[in-house]
């Protein structure tokens, strides 16, 4: 298997804009039947050797305990009760509105119920318009869905390495269904006072200081895949520090920096996995140096905290 293989926005555009809103229909059931975790790390999906999963849920609203899968090898989605009552459908040949029809129907079959409280798309252009609704979104193309999990499960084991090295309070590397990107992100003890008026999904995800690295498919404002790394609160002269490999650079987004590296930049590369992880270092130390950070403090090389573990036996 290629390491980081070609995926281009538009040969599955229509595709991707389909899943991703199958993909937050079972994101707000997840939201619904889950015990609410800081930053809202109850929420995103997590890798499986097949596709993605919302991890097991219920009990806290009623329900038995179940999961759901989007199996991205055999195309169906699965969903599971925890006594083995399996209900499953495939992912070709859906509208959004079907899609969201038959979920509900598969949960109902196990027994489980589920209040979602808003069932319509979260940030997205048709916002307004409810998942029963959706009768435009109906493209899905099995290889280039495949394509999708292959390199997301790449990448999230870069992450994983990357993440290796920080002993603080870090996320797990985790799929988020809203932003349809897959991040993990070290978190300083800086409580952040949002406002009052911002709304309440940032307000929770950057109530503590954070650097984040990640990774997404691409979208309408820019449309081409891409590793990213920021901090939040952004500190000043961020956007002057140097960055690795050469081809990365500093972007402005909604009124502060993002450091990204294009995956085209980078696949082709020998060593594509390694300047991968240097460009997120590079953007971490950085970003921990201009914000105070303690780094030699915090960093754990190889995923060792054991002053007497030796890193070669």
């Amino acid at each position: 298997m290629e390491m980081f293989p070609p995926i281009p926005l538009s040969e599955w555009k229509a595709s991707k804009e389909t899943l991703h809103r199958f993909a937050q229909v079972v994101g707000k059931i997840r939201l619904a039947g889950s015990v609410r975790r800081n930053h809202w790390w109850n929420v995103p999906y997590h890798l499986t050797g097949q596709g993605i999963t919302t991890r097991p849920m219920g009990l806290v609203d009623g329900n038995p305990v179940f999961t759901i899968d989007f199996d991205f090898v055999g195309h169906r989605l699965i969903v599971r009760a925890l006594d083995g009552a399996t209900v499953s459908f495939p992912l070709a040949g859906q509208s959004v509105s079907s899609f969201h029809r038959r979920t509900l129907d598969a949960l109902r079959t196990i027994g489980v119920e589920v209040a979602v409280e808003h069932p319509h798309p979260f940030d997205l252009p048709d916002a307004k318009r409810p998942f029963a609704e959706d009768t435009e979104h109906t493209s899905y193309d099995p290889f280039w869905v495949n394509r999708y999990w292959q390199v997301l499960s790449q990448v999230a084991l870069t992450l994983e390495e990357f993440a290796s090295g920080y002993s603080g309070k870090i996320s797990p590397v985790h799929h988020f269904w809203h932003t349809f990107d897959i991040a993990v992100t070290r978190f300083s003890d800086r409580r952040i006072d949002q406002p009052r008026d911002v709304d309440p999904v940032t307000r929770e995800a950057y109530s503590r200081e954070v650097i984040s690295a990640g990774f997404w498919f691409g979208d309408e404002a820019f449309p081409r895949p891409a590793f990213y790394s920021y901090a939040a609160p952004e500190p000043g002269g961020l956007a002057g520090q140097p960055l690795r490999p050469a081809a990365a650079r500093w972007a402005e987004q909604r009124g502060s920096h993002l450091a990204v590296l294009e995956y085209d930049d980078v696949r082709g590369e020998r060593d594509a996995r390694a300047q991968v992880i240097d460009f997120y270092e590079s953007v971490y130390r950085a970003a921990a140096r201009l914000a105070g950070w303690d780094a030699e403090h915090l960093a754990c090389p190889g995923g060792i905290t054991d002053p007497h573990a030796s890193h070669d036996g």
